[in-house]
């Protein structure tokens, strides 16, 4: 199977997906990436997938840049219930929004699904390593590959409305659990 921009992918036959071979993604510093696609094959409108596959690889730094503060606000309160705790053996300083991208570390493996529960747009979910939580990590939701419309621990939900079955989150990009 071909998609464009992502060329042949190969189906992994465990999980039901496909995967690109590493291709670079800018917005990620260009650090070649496997691209999985998941749901295409079945989808009504294969467009819709090919149209946020394109906007994502066309993304540069800025889509992160303008999503940071949304990520120093999740990174500030797992910071504050450390430190809550007492217990900073994963306690990490970081002064604010403009130095937060330099603590996580992207995932190889961006997923591009669709919301079949929700609004159907087309997302591309990234799963990152983070200085802060270990455990969780980091999820960056990426709505139709265009703009960053979810940041949190990872939790493999594509929104904050569905994570949270509250449909007032829609819009939210960061949604403290408190």
């Amino acid at each position: 199977m071909q998609i464009p921009g992502l060329g042949p992918l190969l189906e992994d036959n465990d999980l039901g997906w496909y995967q690109s071979e590493p291709i670079p993604v800018p917005v990620l510093g260009g650090a070649p990436r496997r691209i999985i696609v998941d749901g295409y094959v079945d989808d009504p409108s294969p467009e819709d997938f090919h149209a946020a596959i394109r906007a994502f690889l066309a993304l540069n730094h800025s889509a992160l840049t303008a999503a940071a503060p949304s990520i120093f606000a999740y990174y500030r309160d797992v910071t504050d219930d450390i430190l809550a705790a007492g217990d900073d053996d994963w306690y990490v300083e970081i002064e604010g929004p403009h130095q937060v991208l330099d603590h996580i570390r992207f995932g190889n493996e961006p997923m591009v699904s669709r919301d079949s529960h929700g609004d159907r747009h087309v997302y591309v979910s990234l799963e990152c390593e983070c200085d802060w939580e270990p455990e969780h990590g980091l999820q960056i939701v990426f709505r139709d590959g265009r703009t960053v419309t979810k940041v949190g621990p990872y939790d493999g939900h594509l929104t904050n409305s569905a994570a949270y079955a509250d449909d007032t989150l829609d819009r939210v990009v960061y949604h403290a659990p408190r």
